[in-house]
């Protein structure tokens, strides 16, 4: 995504990084006063400073071969934002000018939203983009990617192989759970042109609008979906299903421009961080683009960040309810700060709360409604859960205020049009979805108790992922919805999320965490 640089964030962020640069600079300098070196103490240990120098001429005079000092250098401030946490990250200068043409929804590459792994051993899989290479090939939420074109992902620059003059292949080598080995997956690059928003009429009168992922122009490109639609209903909608469902974030202020779109008043998310300017809130602005129509929000597993803002903001405000499984739990807010030098800094800066006050952090947002995947054919081939998918399994993850508590459950991807029809029902009877899970469960023949002495079978996982489904041209008066194959996420960025500068209540861009995307 990119990041619109908000002067007022960067004014106040941009002193403490040259500050920074200052008291490293100060040590080499030399002090000539001792007040001068106290100053530098206090800000950043000289014993510190000497340590880190030892080790950095110790390589550079004793390592086998002969290392650049440029690349020791951007090697060492990698592993300062390593271990902070997983969405903290350094960009050189065509990293960040890749990050930043994220906004532009088009570049070279397969089309996948990826999450570095702290041991640098594997990339993992937090979405494929909605009809992309990558979603076309079968790639899954969740996969490893642990080689490109035959090479350990350690030996490698990343993602670089990944991006690529489209028409070329790469070949991709995946660890995926259920699956008793590493498999390859050939996948032939394009110019990626990421569609944030689409749309349908589900039934007459009852509209679908599928958000991807949160760019620049989501909420412009929102509000033409909802007037194309309102027009097919002949003025007014009767309800709306929202699909949320893997979107990875990307501009929380495009997330905040939808929630606005649909509420009259109150609050739709806030942040808090160390330094004031990472304190804002988002409020929403009089006027309710359905007229009061209900809505019911579509989410999954990899449902996360901004997407999370816009689920949490109208539940809590009573304007929609969530049918789907717990979202991936990604409740901090990234802001990338500019180098002088053309490289980016990727920091995490705050963490964000729903209008209820708390924080989504390492624990995601519980659906109204639970659904389960479906069982299809061919899903014996695919991974039998995905109950690592989420951000409280992420290594060096921030700690949420309700981590860890018990029953805790991370959820599942939901593809296919199942949930989209169980949403559907929902909006049109509420309760309806529960009523017959219900029905379905009391028809169900009670187990028979085993013989005495006989062996006891270990009950077999029913979690089953569903095959991706390819998404289908639809016409406005179907009454079945068309195949849609979301685009599943996140976590950097993505994901995919938030800037913590404080806004008009309807921004126009603000500071990305969407997770490396080639």
């Amino acid at each position: 995504m990119r990041v619109a640089r908000s002067a007022t964030l960067l004014l106040a962020l941009l002193p403490a990084v040259s500050w920074a640069q200052q008291t490293a600079e100060a040590p080499a300098r030399g002090a000539d006063a001792a007040t001068t070196e106290e100053a530098v103490t206090s800000r950043v240990p000289l014993e510190e400073i000497r340590r880190y120098v030892a080790v950095y001429n110790a390589v550079r005079a004793a390592y086998v071969d002969p290392v650049d000092d440029k690349k020791l250098m951007q090697s060492a401030i990698r592993g300062l934002l390593l271990d902070l946490d997983p969405h903290s990250t350094y960009f050189d200068k065509e990293d960040a000018e890749a990050f930043d043409e994220q906004a532009n929804g088009a570049y070279d590459g397969i089309g996948v939203e990826l999450q570095q792994q702290p041991d640098n051993s594997s990339l993992k899989v937090i979405s494929p983009i909605d009809d992309t290479p990558a979603a076309r090939a079968g790639i899954l939420a969740g996969d490893l990617i642990i080689a490109i074109d035959g090479k350990p992902i350690s030996a490698i620059e990343a993602t670089e192989p990944l991006r690529g003059v489209a028409g070329t292949k790469v070949v991709l080598t995946l660890v995926r759970e259920g699956k008793p080995k590493p498999f390859d997956v050939t996948v032939t690059r394009e110019t990626i042109r990421v569609t944030s928003v689409r749309s349908k009429m589900l039934e007459p009168g009852y509209g679908y609008i599928r958000l991807s992922t949160f760019q620049a122009d989501t909420g412009a490109d929102f509000q033409k979906h909802v007037a194309q639609l309102q027009q097919q209903a002949g003025g007014k909608l009767k309800g709306l299903v929202l699909d949320l469902r893997s979107n990875p974030g990307g501009l929380l202020t495009a997330a905040v421009q939808v929630a606005d779109d649909l509420l009259e008043k109150g609050n739709i998310v806030s942040t808090r961080g160390r330094i004031s300017i990472s304190d804002a809130r988002f409020d929403a602005t009089p006027g309710d683009l359905l007229k009061g129509a209900p809505v019911v929000v579509l989410a999954d597993a990899g449902s996360a960040s901004a997407s999370e803002v816009l689920a949490g903001a109208l539940r809590d405000n009573g304007r929609a309810r969530v049918v789907g499984s717990r979202t991936f739990g990604k409740g901090s807010v990234q802001t990338v700060l500019p180098l002088d030098n053309g490289d980016s800094v990727k920091l995490t800066t705050a963490r964000y709360f729903t209008p209820s006050g708390k924080s989504i952090q390492a624990t995601g947002i519980i659906p109204d409604v639970l659904l389960q995947p479906e069982k299809r054919a061919g899903d014996d081939d695919l991974p039998a859960s995905l109950t690592d998918y989420s951000e409280a399994t992420l290594p060096g993850h921030l700690r949420g205020d309700e981590e860890g508590t018990e029953g805790y459950k991370a959820g599942d991807v939901l593809p296919g049009d199942g949930p989209i029809n169980d949403a559907l029902a929902e909006l049109k009877q509420p309760g309806s979805v529960l009523a017959r899970q219900k029905a379905e469960a009391a028809k169900k023949p009670a187990a028979k108790p085993a013989a005495a002495g006989a062996a006891v079978a270990k009950p077999a996982d029913a979690t089953v992922k569903p095959a991706e489904t390819k998404p289908a041209e639809t016409k406005p008066a179907e009454t079945k919805p068309a195949e849609t194959k979301p685009a599943e996420t996140k976590p950097a960025e993505q994901p995919a999320a938030a800037p913590a500068t404080p806004a008009p209540a309807k921004p126009e861009a603000a500071a990305s965490t969407a997770p490396i995307k080639p």
